[in-house]
């Protein structure tokens, strides 16, 4: 019997480009689809922006998506891209 997958996310690199701009290159699979992807999200500010995240320009499942924000998110505001 094989186990379901969940979503997973590797955060390659990040980085800052200004006083409130910063790159995060990213990897993961996304388990709805059962893909491996990679790509790069822009924080300006506490927001992160990116194709890979937008609803309408993404790829990746929905869910995939909402991971992948929420733990950029979390992450953000821990400090982990300082």
């Amino acid at each position: 019997m094989s186990q379901a997958r969940h979503h997973e996310l590797t955060i390659i690199d990040f980085e800052k480009t200004g006083q409130q701009t910063i790159f995060v290159k990213l990897a993961g699979f996304d388990a709805n689809l059962e893909k491996n992807f990679a790509g790069e999200v822009k924080f300006v500010g506490a927001m992160p922006y990116g194709d890979l995240i937008h609803a309408k320009r993404s790829f990746l499942s929905a869910e995939c998506r909402e991971y992948i924000q929420s733990l950029l998110v979390d992450k953000y505001s821990s400090g982990a891209f300082n």
